[in-house]
């Protein structure tokens, strides 16, 4: 009888680029927003048109690696899995004992397909409020007011969602370790999304 692997692929390069390039575009924005809505900060930093800029179009960029990733078939993939919500996924939320396993978990979890829709809603949000308040001639100022109370109350939401997101990475190097180099143990794979390797080892069907 053959050992079982050591590591498993998780995340191939295309996604990881994708992951990463978003990651620091989104940071960028998230920088920038908080320089531009700080008086403190903006009179230390100076170059307010430059900041502007920097931020608006590193905001105009966010979709771009995420359709270029499209090109990736592990990439379409992973979308699918991230838009398909499974019973086990409502139980996994509503327990307290998500990670011991006794319940199935795919190549995400619910909480990180729930992450997924609300990064990009929000980045969906953002844009559009964002593209009203640049291009003034758009809307009449009523609209373009409506939109920056939008547009800074999703920015604050966004970044408390994102400090959450890199505090659970923090947590967890085993999956920052997929991330960055594409493969995970088997262990850390069997313990934390259990019906995903059955699926890899074809033993059952991923969700």
């Amino acid at each position: 009888m053959s050992e079982p692997p050591v590591s498993l692929p998780r995340f191939d390069r295309a996604e990881r680029l994708v992951h990463r390039t978003f990651g620091i575009l989104m940071g960028t924005c998230l920088v920038t927003a908080l320089v531009l809505y700080n008086g403190s900060l903006m009179l230390a930093v100076g170059h307010r048109h430059l900041v502007e800029t920097v931020h608006v179009w590193a905001g105009l960029a966010l979709p771009v690696p995420m359709l270029a990733g499209a090109l990736s078939a592990a990439y379409r993939s992973d979308v699918r899995r991230l838009n398909r919500f499974t019973p086990a996924d409502w139980r996994w939320l509503r327990s307290r004992n998500r990670r011991d396993g006794t319940i199935p978990v795919g190549k995400f979890n619910a909480g990180q397909k729930v992450n997924a829709w609300l990064v990009t809603g929000s980045t969906a949000v953002l844009l559009g409020t964002g593209a009203l308040m640049y291009w003034t001639g758009l809307v009449r100022l009523s609209w373009r007011s409506g939109a920056t109370f939008v547009h800074d109350w999703f920015a604050l939401a966004l970044g408390l969602l994102v400090i959450g997101h890199i505090a659970y990475a923090v947590r967890d190097p085993e999956a920052r370790r997929g991330m960055r180099t594409g493969r995970v143990s088997s262990r850390w794979a069997r313990r934390e999304h259990g019906a995903w390797v059955d699926d890899v080892q074809g033993v059952g069907d991923d969700v």
